[in-house]
């Protein structure tokens, strides 16, 4: 056989495989540009806390662990209500791990701790979960509890594997609001609204191939997706091959056009081909990228040293500013106190409803700068590679920049003046820095920032011209996703009808209907 043959066999067969996924894949990302995977944002969980009142006697952090029985430094403290609707410390303490280990996972290994009492809250049941809720919810709102789940269409994230199970509330508020609750610490870790739950079957649900996962294919399901990626790739590249083949440039066919086909499907189907097989390519393996299939962006970069940055551990002393003090100092709606370590200070930042966190010294409750020159010196010691430069940015750019909160990369903090420290080790390492808090918000490298590129970029168009002129974004990912569901869809067409074809072929001869006899005519009267 020849292999202009093959090459149309492959296009032909394999494209009555993928090409129903192409157009679920095209129509589902344009829901997905305006509603995404259930999240629950920092802003949204600040913004849901109580305000923390000065009023209430509560331990200071040291008298709150010694009470719970925690002993030795912390990997993170915080200090909210945000857990039955009472004070709590959330803590997490240190792992015994090597220099430069990873930090636990949100809600992995945190100990709850009464803040009035010291006393250690274990047990999330049924009345804890609910007054969760109620607090998140506000007073009036009335709750449906609807039992504990271990993961569900809107929980697959990673992220919250280390609270499962999760208790599942459902809010009377107009959103019709539902709540995942913590099974490991009580906090609220998840909302969904009902729009947003319905619109995720046509949209991030259906997208990242989720009615697979919860089943006997979960294990499976990473690599469904890369290889159905490589179909859809190889589909389009002899497709594209296949339609400038048959495509007449100079000279038109018989019938007037530079398409041989006349049926009106087998048309579109060629034209839209050649007018978006290149968008519908750039989408697929963008796709694939963003799966990072075999681990391909792996760099085996070092991790950073955050401790030897941050001057050692996190310890509380018994002489640090009581949360009275703290909370007396910030004359604000605050909702939450966080102890960090920061360039060999212990400091408290303390967190309203919206805007930057306020910084003070933990043991004097006072107003904190944190001294450049100090940070720039302890910034170096991330890595054993000497520092290069540090870039101060006072706007984005293409690797630093924010996206709205419901889109796959947004939801974040990106604040701004913000240092990006370039480091000159072989991996060419970059650490973005908050001068305010001295917080590490991220790394990139050489093969991080391509990812970006042939993720961020190709697939979702993470472009700043364009991001920030919309809504010429929307016009074109609109107008070319329309396009590629066109081509798709007329290929599921096709497929289907040559299928059908097929199969009554295969089915043998059929046996002709026995012919009518023609109905006598009437004459008029």
């Amino acid at each position: 056989m020849h292999a202009k043959r093959w090459l149309f066999l492959i296009h032909r067969w394999l494209g009555v495989v993928v090409c129903a996924f192409f157009a679920m894949w095209f129509v589902s990302g344009v829901v997905m540009m305006y509603v995404g995977y259930p999240k629950l944002t920092e802003a949204e969980r600040l913004q849901h806390l109580p305000p923390l009142d000065a009023s209430v006697s509560l331990l200071g952090p040291r008298q709150a662990l010694e009470a719970a029985g925690i002993a030795g430094p912390l990997q993170d403290l915080r200090l909210a209500v945000a857990s039955g609707g009472q004070a709590v410390y959330l803590a997490v303490p240190a792992r015994a791990a090597e220099p430069g280990a990873r930090r636990s996972p949100p809600g992995r290994g945190v100990v709850v701790v009464d803040a009035q009492t010291g006393a250690v809250l274990r047990e999330v049941d049924r009345t804890r979960a609910l007054l969760s809720a109620q607090t998140y919810a506000g007073e009036g709102v009335v709750l449906a509890y609807r039992g504990t789940i271990d993961e569900d269409a809107f929980t697959h994230s990673r992220g919250l594997d280390a609270h499962r199970p999760l208790h599942v509330v459902d809010l009377s508020d107009a959103p019709s609001t539902r709540l995942y609750i913590s099974g490991r610490t009580g906090e609220v870790v998840r909302d969904a609204p009902r729009a947003e739950r319905l619109w995720n079957y046509a949209g991030a649900w259906i997208h990242w191939l989720y009615p697979l996962r919860g089943t006997g294919l979960d294990r499976y399901w990473a690599d469904i997706v890369n290889w159905l990626s490589i179909v859809g790739i190889a589909v389009t590249l002899t497709g594209t091959v296949v339609g400038v083949m048959r495509w007449r440039f100079r000279r038109t066919y018989k019938s007037g056009s530079h398409s041989p086909y006349q049926g009106t499907m087998m048309r579109w189907h060629h034209i839209s081909g050649l007018l978006f097989a290149l968008i519908t390519l750039t989408w697929i393996f963008s796709g694939l990228m963003s799966m990072n299939p075999w681990r391909v962006f792996d760099s085996g970069a070092p991790a950073l040293r955050t401790e030897a940055m941050q001057g050692g551990p996190l310890v509380v002393d018994a002489g640090d500013a009581a949360p009275a003090t703290l909370l007396a100092s910030t004359r604000g709606d605050i909702r939450e106190l966080r102890w960090v370590r920061a360039a060999g200070q212990t400091l408290v930042l303390a967190s309203t409803a919206s805007g930057r966190p306020l910084v003070r010294d933990a043991a004097s409750a006072q107003p904190h700068q944190i001294d450049p020159a100090t940070l720039r010196t302890v910034v170096a010691q991330l890595l054993p590679d000497p520092v290069a430069r540090i870039d101060v940015l006072t706007a984005y750019d293409s690797h630093y920049y924010t996206r709205e909160a419901h889109t796959m990369t947004g939801g974040s903090e990106k604040p701004l003046p913000v240092w990006r420290v370039v480091f000159a080790d072989t991996h060419a390492t970059w650490v973005h820095v908050d001068p305010q808090t001295g917080a590490v918000l991220g790394r990139s490298d050489r093969t991080r920032r391509l990812s970006r590129w042939l993720f961020a970029m190709l697939h979702s168009w993470d472009w700043l011209p364009l991001l920030e002129h919309r809504p010429l974004w929307d016009v074109l990912l609109i107008a070319l996703s329309a396009g590629g569901a066109l081509l798709s869809l007329t290929g599921v067409v096709i497929g289907w009808r040559r299928l059908g074809r097929k199969l009554r072929s295969a089915a043998g001869p059929q046996r002709p209907a026995p012919a009518r006899s023609a109905a006598p005519s009437r004459r008029p009267a």
